[in-house]
């Protein structure tokens, strides 16, 4: 497994294809069509990571971004009324999904560099109809107890 530094060397934003982002980083988790044409590839790095890198390839076949979403700005973001869909596209996939059948809800939990140093994990919380209901924070279990 490549580290996050090594997973996309040599790829370059509006030189790189698609063909070279695979050949570097390997086949994508999820591909998605944009809405402007092109495709969005998702590479997470869990399920203990705490990075899920985006590749956005432009209409024209081209590398148009390369982001890791995982971050205060984009969980910032996240709103009342967003569908799973909408957090999947944005955040990638989850660290891990817990259903509460008494709630009823489900959490779609993603562990992140909270700092330089420590993770934490952010919680999106859908309601029995599929939409954010709210958001929350817990500490990362594999930082307690000497985990």
């Amino acid at each position: 497994v490549k580290s996050d530094g090594e997973l996309f060397k040599g790829i370059e934003v509006g030189a790189s294809t698609e063909d070279d982002v695979r050949r570097q980083a390997g086949a994508p988790e999820t591909v998605r069509e944009t809405a402007q044409g092109g495709r969005r590839l998702e590479y997470p790095r869990g399920p203990e990571g705490a990075t899920t890198w985006m590749v956005t390839i432009g209409a024209e076949g081209k590398v148009a971004k390369i982001e890791q979403v995982l971050t205060a700005e984009n969980f910032a973001r996240v709103r009342p009324g967003m569908d799973r869909e909408a957090i999947r596209h944005l955040l990638g996939k989850p660290t891990r999904v817990h259903a509460f059948a008494l709630k009823p809800e489900e959490v779609w939990s993603y562990r992140w560099w909270e700092t330089r140093t420590e993770r934490g994990i952010f919680n999106v919380h859908f309601d029995p109809f599929g939409v954010v209901a709210t958001t929350s924070r817990s500490d990362d279990p594999s930082t307690r107890d000497g985990g």
